[in-house]
């Protein structure tokens, strides 16, 4: 059988829709039969009929199949809006919004793949139909309003049972679930008394820590009293011996050109003073030979 490509129940509702549009089809085409017939037998009723006559009669016959089809048409537009409608309003009751591709209503694979589905359809109905094709019989009132009354008490009773022993699976499950809560609870007083206990301890503990911190803190401060005052002193002398030093680099440098100006001022100086001055001539000379 061909498919659609939806679920069982949707595709039951296609088939409800198809043999609807099949039986409105067939009415179409017995109206349009009907329309031919009319024509016969109301004025082909003689021999030979003139070129008007036959012009007249197929203008009549035109007219009424194309009202007729018009009509039929503008029906099954209109159908098609109301089931649309239906569509729609059943999807919007769960806030959906359905699409529609209109472009695949001239698909011809598409249209195929529906011909041949309700080619299958009618067939395998047809045999159905000519397999069996005597309706049941409805049963007796009487007889079969007792089997139905019978089988609801008995179905009423079985779920009656079921609900009996899910009863009971729940107390339990309720009772186990009490007797959990109850230790539970338990669990947590003794925790709440243990946190008690640490709270006291911890209390205790913060409090020696808090005194050990203090006295860490009055130390600090005094070392750093300590160590404020000896780096006072500390800059203290070392200004001093900067000035210092500054002192007697003063001092050496006085006394080094004291010293450089009384060493101009002796007999020896003198003399290699004026032996330099010689030999520079003396090099001089030679050096202007040596050029000639």
């Amino acid at each position: 059988q061909a498919e659609l490509g939806v679920n069982e129940h949707h595709q039951n509702e296609v088939v409800s829709y198809m043999r609807f549009a099949r039986f409105k089809r067939g009415m179409c085409l017995k109206t349009v039969d009907s329309c031919f017939q009319d024509l016969k037998d109301s004025r082909l009723v003689e021999e030979t009929f003139t070129v008007d006559e036959v012009i007249d009669m197929l203008d009549g016959l035109q007219s009424v199949v194309h009202s007729e089809v018009e009509s039929e048409l503008i029906n099954t537009t209109y159908t098609n809006v109301l089931l649309l409608r239906q569509l729609f309003s059943q999807a919007e009751k769960w806030y959906l919004k359905l699409q529609t591709d209109v472009s695949d209503l001239e698909n011809r694979e598409l249209l195929d793949q529906v011909a041949e589905f309700e080619k299958s359809e009618y067939t395998s109905l047809s045999e159905k139909s000519t397999a069996d094709p005597i309706k049941p019989k409805l049963a007796p009132l009487n007889e079969g309003g007792s089997e139905l009354l019978n089988k609801t008490v008995a179905h009423l009773q079985e779920e009656n049972e079921k609900l009996k022993t899910r009863l009971k699976t729940i107390e339990t499950q309720a009772t186990a679930a009490l007797d959990e809560k109850s230790k539970l609870e338990k669990s947590l007083r003794d925790l709440q008394m243990i946190q008690g206990d640490q709270k006291n301890n911890a209390n205790q503990d913060i409090t020696e820590l808090e005194n050990k911190v203090a006295a860490l803190k009055s130390q600090f401060e005094k070392t750093l009293n300590d160590t404020t005052a000896n780096q006072k002193f500390l800059e203290e002398d070392l200004m001093t011996t900067k000035h210092d030093l500054l002192k007697v680099q003063d001092q050496l440098s006085t006394a080094e050109k004291e010293l450089e100006k009384k060493f101009q001022q002796t007999a020896a100086y003198r003399n290699m003073k004026e032996i330099l001055t010689r030999k520079n001539e003396q090099i001089k000379d030679l050096r202007r030979r040596l050029s000639k």
